[in-house]
């Protein structure tokens, strides 16, 4: 097995067949060989699983989970690694390479015809430009037991951040909503070719299989997180009034006042329970 992530295996191995790192597409290389070990290790893959890979790039990730799982299949959009990837992942009987963008996917499909009687995952180092579409996909296709990712390091403190933080964010309940997250480890920009400008982190998020809170509609929840951190510095009732125009200030006040909350309450002190309280009350005066 060809270890990809020794520069000078990678360096020579690009040249031959003329390839150009695009930073349109986002592509950091990875030169360090303990970060793809620990992310399969990490990610809790086994014979038993069935991996789903975004962005194999050379495969030094690829490699550690055909090592792990009982079956990898990625999904690669640059062709370019066609040649490349022959080379480092061709030995792998128990990997199948999808050429195609992840987000022209029906992913819960995909998932259901390649993973048959194994446990699903997913697992990425995703190039920072497209983390939260791609999370976002795997997240909402709700066919995973459990999604791994190396993303830029405030995006995973972001995730993983605590109500009344400075990183909490709309982007932090929807992923909570989904998932349990575990920040896992740091990978610091020198394990990269190129370098990029910032420090990496691993993140894993658990599947919740049960949503422990009481939501009516689900579309007004992610409506109310939303106009909740839209007007970050102001009360909640401000942005609540923003983003459901029927409302107006005085019906969000009376919302929030029926909900139980402080009238200078901020978005940004709440949690999901709370969150689901406010949306059902919302909800109920939609009607």
């Amino acid at each position: 097995m060809l270890n990809v992530c020794d520069i000078q295996v990678m360096k020579p191995l690009l040249a031959e067949h003329g390839f150009h790192f695009s930073k349109a597409k986002g592509q950091n290389f990875l030169i360090a060989s303990w970060v793809p070990e620990n992310i399969a290790i990490e990610s809790g893959v086994d014979e038993q699983t069935g991996v789903l890979e975004i962005g194999p790039g050379i495969g030094p990730l690829t490699q550690q989970l055909c090592l792990h799982a009982g079956k990898v299949c990625a999904v690669e959009l640059d062709h370019r690694l066609k040649p490349i990837l022959e080379k480092t992942v061709g030995e792998f009987d128990n990997l199948e390479i999808i050429w195609d963008d992840v987000l022209k996917q029906d992913v819960a499909a995909l998932v259901k015809e390649k993973f048959a009687g194994l446990r699903p995952a997913a697992c990425a180092n995703l190039p920072y430009y497209i983390t939260s579409p791609i999370l976002s996909a795997l997240l909402e296709a709700e066919c995973f037991d459990q999604v791994t990712v190396m993303v830029q390091k405030e995006v995973a403190v972001r995730i993983a951040a605590q109500p009344g933080s400075a990183d909490y964010s709309a982007f932090t309940i929807f992923c909570q909503y989904y998932a349990e997250p575990e920040l896992l480890f740091d990978v610091p920009a020198h394990c990269f070719l190129p370098q990029p400008k910032v420090t990496s982190a691993v993140i894993t998020l658990r599947v919740r299989k049960e949503r422990p809170w009481q939501i009516d509609d689900q579309d007004i929840f992610f409506r109310t997180v939303r106009a909740s951190f839209a007007m970050r510095r102001k009360k909640l009732s401000n942005g609540l009034a923003s983003g459901f125009s029927q409302l107006g200030k005085v019906g969000a006040a009376e919302v929030i006042a029926e909900c139980g909350f402080d009238e200078n309450v901020r978005g940004e002190t709440l949690g999901i329970p709370e969150f689901a309280k406010l949306a059902n009350a919302i909800a109920a005066r939609l009607k």
